[in-house]
């Protein structure tokens, strides 16, 4: 898959966040394209076409989307659209309230109504607890986000992706 990492970092902690993600997807051999708002524009991907988004972000004041990243998904969606496989992780800080933490990171996936899950960091990925759930939400997207296979030859299309194997057993 050709994926797109784009993300906004203050203090470095989202940078190595999505560094993590970015190492977890090439080396499930998917090609990513690498975007720092703020830094780069989308059209520094190339194509700003992709079989995946992955998006993050820090937390401004109150909860908010940092500037730099409202200015790239304007970029994006002027882009592309709202694509429907996107994904959103970010970090955040307990300390400012429960109502605040990782708010940039909800907003933007409300905003893009995403059903992956988020990836939410308090401050800055460290530690082995931090690296297994950066793994596991990874490969989770990863998985949710491969294109369906049509279905095999002789298999109703509308049940090829759920199939229950012991109804087509005569």
């Amino acid at each position: 898959m050709r994926i797109l990492i784009a993300f906004a970092s203050l203090s470095g902690n989202t940078r190595d966040l999505a560094r993590q993600v970015r190492a977890r997807c090439e080396a499930a051999g998917h090609e990513v394209s690498w975007i720092e708002a703020g830094i780069h524009a989308l059209a520094d991907a190339g194509d700003p076409r992709h079989d995946l988004y992955l998006l993050g972000s820090w937390s401004d004041n109150g909860g908010r989307t940092p500037a730099e990243m409202k200015a790239l998904i304007a970029e994006l969606v002027a882009a592309v659209g709202r694509p429907s496989r996107l994904a959103v992780f970010g970090t955040g800080e307990t300390q400012w309230g429960a109502e605040y933490y990782c708010g940039a990171v909800r907003r933007i996936a409300a905003f893009f109504g995403t059903a992956h899950p988020r990836l939410e960091i308090e401050q800055m990925p460290h530690g082995e607890r931090d690296a297994l759930e950066i793994q596991r939400w990874t490969d989770h997207v990863l998985a949710q986000a491969q294109p369906q296979a049509p279905p095999a030859p002789g298999m109703p299309s509308e049940t090829a992706t759920h199939a229950d194997p012991a109804r087509f057993v005569a």
